[in-house]
């Protein structure tokens, strides 16, 4: 009988152990794999996620964990590994000055822009639980009731799976939205009382198409964005890591386009120099736009379902 119940107990996995191998392992894969630095003093953090993996493996030990992850099967386990290891801290209008320029500044001419029928574009890289792309969604709507019978679409992504899952439920409870205007929490939520959470409505939701995306990875668009948020991404980046993004989103930027970054960020002129600062942590893409239309990916024409 007592070995039935011995059986029957969870397995139990130290997460305040450490060990100096397996932490430098999951900090290479982390930063081989997704750009992640992961300083030392983070130890006890990647521990402790990682203890969570462990029990849902029903693994014994991190070292049988990192076999799993070096191996040829380990492919999914080291996206779940990327998975736990990112920071998802966002909400509803995150650093509100951004979209204090984005409703002032921005959405009148490229509101003018759809209205002569053509394509508005806005990317949200690392979108996290989908607060960002849905707070651009919702300010759009409310400057441009008409929005959705134009061609302005906003793309966003994150390396993260099941985030972007909880981003396309578009489900969040009732304090997330204190941020936002009572209008808003009025015109493009509707309360689920059963789950205490309110759904954002599916006018908001057509607006936004939700993608994985690995920033380290090939990008795979070719047409260019008028607005980018990447905001307390690249943070978590080494700065050789950052000085090969910004070279990047800067040619993902439309000529005249704008780029959000966090508050801890900055872009320096010599790493992308037509990325001028007019704005708190706000760039504008200098340049004469081309005539020539990019291609374009199929999101473009809204949205797959």
């Amino acid at each position: 009988m007592s070995d039935q119940i011995a059986s029957q107990r969870p397995i139990r996995c130290s997460v305040q152990s450490f060990d100096e191998d397996v932490f430098t392992l999951v900090a290479k894969i982390a930063h081989e794999h997704a750009g992640l630095l992961i300083p030392r003093e983070k130890a006890s953090m990647v521990f402790s996620r990682m203890g969570k993996r462990l029990k849902a493996l029903s693994i014994s030990d991190y070292r049988s964990y990192c076999d799993l992850l070096e191996s040829e099967e380990g492919h999914w386990e080291r996206r779940q590994l990327i998975s736990i290891l990112t920071t998802n801290v966002t909400g509803f209008l995150r650093e509100a000055h951004h979209f204090v320029k984005l409703e002032n500044d921005i959405l009148p001419d490229l509101i003018q822009r759809a209205k002569k029928g053509q394509r508005v574009r806005i990317w949200s890289a690392g979108c996290s639980s989908g607060e960002e792309p849905y707070s651009a969604a919702m300010a759009i709507l409310s400057a441009f009731p008409n929005a959705s019978s134009h061609d302005i679409r906003i793309l966003a992504t994150d390396i993260d799976l099941p985030i972007l899952e909880t981003a396309r439920s578009g489900l969040y409870p009732e304090s997330s939205l204190k941020p936002l205007p009572t209008t808003w929490q009025r015109d493009f939520f509707c309360a689920i009382p059963e789950q205490a959470h309110f759904q954002i409505s599916d006018m908001v939701k057509q607006m936004v198409a939700f993608r994985e995306l690995n920033l380290m990875d090939a990008w795979p668009f070719s047409g260019q964005f008028d607005v980018i948020f990447c905001r307390n991404v690249v943070i978590y980046f080494s700065q050789a890591t950052q000085y090969q993004l910004w070279p990047r989103f800067e040619a993902a930027c439309r000529p005249g386009g704008t780029i959000f970054v966090g508050h801890s960020e900055r872009i320096e002129h010599h790493n992308a120099p037509s990325f001028n600062m007019v704005g708190q942590t706000t760039y504008k893409r200098q340049g004469l736009e081309k005539s020539s239309q990019m291609a374009q990916r199929k999101w473009s024409n809204g949205p797959s379902r």
